[in-house]
């Protein structure tokens, strides 16, 4: 049984938002639950804002490149170490379930340090650095990809998708078209570039606008500050920066959904069966999580996968992708259906279940 629980992870909303998935089923099981995670990050915001008790630590950025701050960050996370060894000590969790960030390094290490148990969740298909970090403390490491679990610590390892907000499932396509003011008499794309945006999606959209809007509705997640004011009264084109509450109505509107490749965002997609076009950001832009992700999907029959290098060189590679994938949605709708990469809240929270019992049949 699990009376309390602590939550860490942050830097990105990524990080966060798994951790928020599980809240709402965590509250109707009765479990105490805070949150340890950095002074001022992303994480604070979005966590108070559920109500959940926070305490922020020192953090530190580990780098693969050379930066002044390299020989600083070392002492703020052991500094955060001990400031999360000692909220431990106050809260005494049953557990503590970390989403990655390096945030979430020193307060997964104060726990094994405290002999509580830990259970990790990585969402790319290879453990970024935070990750790899807490390999050694973690009781068990939760996944994505059927692919993840030969990189990960073997008996520790469990495929259970990702947790998906539970209001993302609660859309409606009559609100999402309130939302957008479209008839509902084309089918609609939903464009996503993430939080901040992508410059390459967002210019292949807008170039293809006009080819796209004879048949298709197209609703653009662009990013913060990168509304084309020249299109704001564009018959069937609706932009926003960005979108929290309302995202679940433009899921439920959308009918084909083009997007980036972070873990998160399409392990949505698979829970909401949506077919896809995904993006990933390219090798000089990342250290290539995003390309083995869509690879992953395209080889389950989930996404259809588009180079973003070829499609700046041709824009036509993502018109012909949507009418491919639009052709073919049914397949691809039947693919998520059959899959156990779908919303994976009931399958951690059963992790975290066992592995309370075993630590407490163990004492």
């Amino acid at each position: 049984m699990i009376g309390k629980i602590v939550l860490t992870g942050g830097g990105t909303a990524g990080h966060v938002t798994a951790n928020i998935a599980l809240i709402p089923q965590m509250k109707r099981d009765g479990y105490e639950i805070y949150y340890i995670g950095s002074y001022d990050g992303i994480e604070k915001k979005m966590i108070e804002s559920e109500g959940i008790p926070y305490t922020g630590i020192a953090t530190g950025k580990l780098r693969r490149y050379f930066d002044l701050k390299n020989f600083s960050d070392p002492l703020r996370v052991l500094k955060g170490y001990s400031e999360a060894r000692k909220a431990l000590k106050q809260i005494k969790p049953d557990i503590v379930f970390s989403k990655g960030g390096f945030v979430a390094v020193p307060v997964v290490w104060a726990a094994h340090s405290l002999h509580i148990p830990v259970v990790t969740h990585e969402s790319d298909m290879t453990p970024g650095l935070a990750n790899k970090l807490c390999l050694g403390a973690a009781d068990k490491i939760c996944c994505n990809f059927p692919e993840t679990l030969k990189n990960l610590p073997e008996g520790k390892a469990v495929l259970t998708g990702s947790p998906i907000r539970e209001r993302l499932l609660k859309g409606t396509r009559e609100e999402g078209l309130e939302m957008t003011g479209f008839s509902g008499q084309k089918p609609v794309i939903m464009v996503i570039g993430g939080s901040l945006g992508s410059v390459a999606i967002n210019n292949a959209v807008r170039a293809l606008l006009p080819k796209l809007l004879e048949e298709f509705d197209v609703v653009h997640l662009c990013g913060k500050n990168n509304i084309d004011e020249s299109l704001l009264n564009t018959p069937g084109y609706k932009q926003y920066e960005f979108l929290t509450n309302g995202l679940r109505n433009l899921y439920a509107l959308a009918d084909l959904v083009i997007s980036r490749a972070g873990a998160n965002v399409i392990c949505e997609l698979v829970a909401l069966n949506k077919p896809n076009i995904l993006i990933p950001l390219p090798l000089d832009a990342s250290r290539g999580d995003q390309i083995l992700n869509a690879e992953s999907f395209e080889k389950q029959g989930f996404s259809y996968v588009v180079d973003q290098h070829k499609m700046e060189k041709d824009v036509e590679l993502l018109y012909n992708a949507v009418h491919e994938v639009f052709l073919k949605k049914s397949g691809y709708v039947i693919a998520m259906q059959n899959s156990n990469q779908g919303n994976g809240v009931d399958h951690v929270i059963q992790v975290l279940r066992d592995v309370v019992k075993a630590h407490q049949d163990d004492i």
